[in-house]
């Protein structure tokens, strides 16, 4: 079995402290549309008080969310 690393943000307040609260899943729906856009799978999503943890099954685009995390976000060039 295969083993995949997190990625965890503290992204809505912590009053969204499931997967099944509408804000959480609309942005597992943004989730799931990067995935199909790279190719891949959102193989884990949970959130709890606030804070999202999800990944998917491509180290390449895992590793690009993680630069644009470090990076302090999206930047228009």
């Amino acid at each position: 079995m295969e083993s995949y690393g997190v990625i965890e943000v503290d992204l809505f307040s912590e009053e969204v402290d499931d997967s099944d609260h509408p804000e959480a899943l609309r942005f597992r729906a943004v989730l799931e549309d990067v995935a199909v856009e790279h190719g891949c799978f959102l193989i884990y999503f949970e959130v709890e008080k606030g804070t999202v943890e999800f990944a998917f099954d491509s180290d390449e685009l895992m590793a690009k969310i993680l630069r644009i995390l470090e990076d302090g976000g999206l930047r228009k060039a």
